[in-house]
């Protein structure tokens, strides 16, 4: 299938945050977009981007070159594309297909092995990075598939990120990216405990940025992250409660596979006393404001 932005047609499913912010580059670049989601403010927010939607999923997907999804667990991804209604249900033609959550490996494989039988294309492409590089085609994307498969998914993948990672058969991308989502998320829980001490002990909160920005524990998520938050500001790039879903998938996945993960489960169990505070749908580095509030018995 030859195919390129300005004639490709592409169905994207979940038009979320980091859905919606892909539509709108996948739009910018040319294609030819349908955005579906079930949420009406969903699909709401993404038109008054410039993306067309549909609140059917027949009208989003038949007739697609590429049929993305971007959803936001394994149990709505497994419902989105084998439900009775689901994706799988209708005819796709030979579209390819690209799913680009961050789910369970097994839950992967089922949808891949579905398309297979179905004679389509499958691509897993879990990405890393946020709904402003979703937004502006600045995405990591790891790739798990067929080198052919992946071939016919490069214009769709070419426009949401130029680093594409290789990282084996389909399902070896869902667990690289819940092996980076538990490192992230520690990263950060150990940069906001850190901090914490930091100002706790007298050192000017910027003056200390300034210089952990520059020394040995400096983190991408550190300098991403702490700016906003030395501004109070925690307005959601990658909410809170998404970051515990990431850590307990990945310790279920570990659960099965008998494999000691006690570190991340402490990261999961305070990220989920975070929420239990309050600060659902606020961003991860909200945990410093967590820390910071701590009563340290003065």
């Amino acid at each position: 299938m030859e195919t390129n932005s300005m004639n490709a047609r592409v169905a994207l499913v979940g038009i979320g945050q980091m859905g919606g912010g892909m539509a709108l580059t996948l739009v910018r670049a040319g294609f030819s977009v349908t955005g579906y989601d079930v949420s009406a403010a969903s699909r709401e927010a993404a038109a008054a981007q410039g993306v067309p939607v549909t609140s059917a999923l027949k009208e989003a997907i038949e007739g697609q070159d590429f049929v993305l999804s971007s959803l936001p667990n394994s149990r709505i991804t497994r419902d989105a594309w084998l439900g009775e209604d689901g994706i799988l249900a209708h005819d796709l033609g030979r579209a390819v297909c690209i799913e680009l959550s961050t789910i369970d490996a097994e839950t992967m494989k089922t949808i891949g092995e579905a398309c297979i039988r179905r004679g389509l294309s499958v691509v897993d492409a879990p990405v890393s990075g946020g709904p402003n590089e979703a937004a502006s085609g600045k995405l990591v994307l790891m790739l798990g598939g067929s080198d052919d498969d992946v071939a016919r998914a490069k214009p769709v993948l070419d426009a949401l990120g130029e680093a594409q990672l290789r990282t084996g058969a389909v399902g070896t991308a869902k667990t690289v990216k819940l092996v980076n989502n538990v490192m992230s998320m520690g990263n950060i829980l150990i940069a906001a405990e850190a901090f914490a001490l930091g100002t706790a002990a007298g050192v000017e909160p910027q003056a200390l940025f300034d210089a952990l920005a520059q020394s040995g524990g400096r983190s991408h998520h550190f300098l991403k992250r702490f700016p906003n938050a030395l501004q109070s500001n925690w307005d959601p790039g990658f909410k809170m409660e998404l970051g515990e879903k990431d850590v307990a998938l990945a310790l279920e996945v570990a659960r099965n596979l008998r494999q000691p993960m006690p570190a991340a489960s402490l990261v999961r169990e305070l990220m989920t006393l975070a929420l239990a505070q309050g600060y659902g749908g606020r961003d991860v580095v909200a945990l410093l404001d967590m820390y910071q509030k701590m009563d340290r018995g003065r």
